[in-house]
């Protein structure tokens, strides 16, 4: 029995793959070694509120796709932990999770310019208040 060919190629871009390389760097889990087996959605008690599956947010962080960070998902999770225990590659689903709220949260501010600031606010600013906001809202 011979099946047709597919004519669907994915090919990963220079974006999808930023985008796949930063989840991985903020959330620090390898999301490749997740072969789909569909463990973390049947152990994960918030799924009937999720738009996606986490399986199917993995799988779009897999190929790079940043749809998941527009996902009702990744805001309903309670990282529970469920997901991860019943994974059997050990991957850390909630701390995935965690980075793609981030990089939404990120979004708006990507990077702050202390170049934006008048001499006086500078002045008057407290300095670990300028460190802070440098590390919280610089990607």
């Amino acid at each position: 029995m011979s099946y047709p060919k597919s004519k669907l190629v994915l090919r990963m871009g220079p974006k999808n793959k930023y985008f796949k390389d930063r989840v991985t760097e903020l959330s620090g889990e390898n999301v490749d070694l997740c072969f789909q087996c569909g463990a973390c959605s049947s152990g994960c008690p918030m799924t009937q509120e999720m738009d996606y599956l986490p399986s199917k947010i993995i799988r779009m962080v897999q190929l790079g796709l940043e749809e998941a960070l527009e996902s009702k998902t990744i805001w309903v999770c309670t990282t529970c932990f469920n997901c991860e225990v019943s994974c059997p590659r050990g991957i850390d689903i909630a701390n995935v999770m965690e980075a793609l709220r981030q990089l939404v949260l990120r979004k708006k501010y990507n990077r702050v310019s202390l170049d934006d600031l008048s001499p006086e606010e500078l002045r008057d600013l407290p300095q670990i208040a300028i460190v802070s906001n440098q590390r919280k809202l610089t990607a």
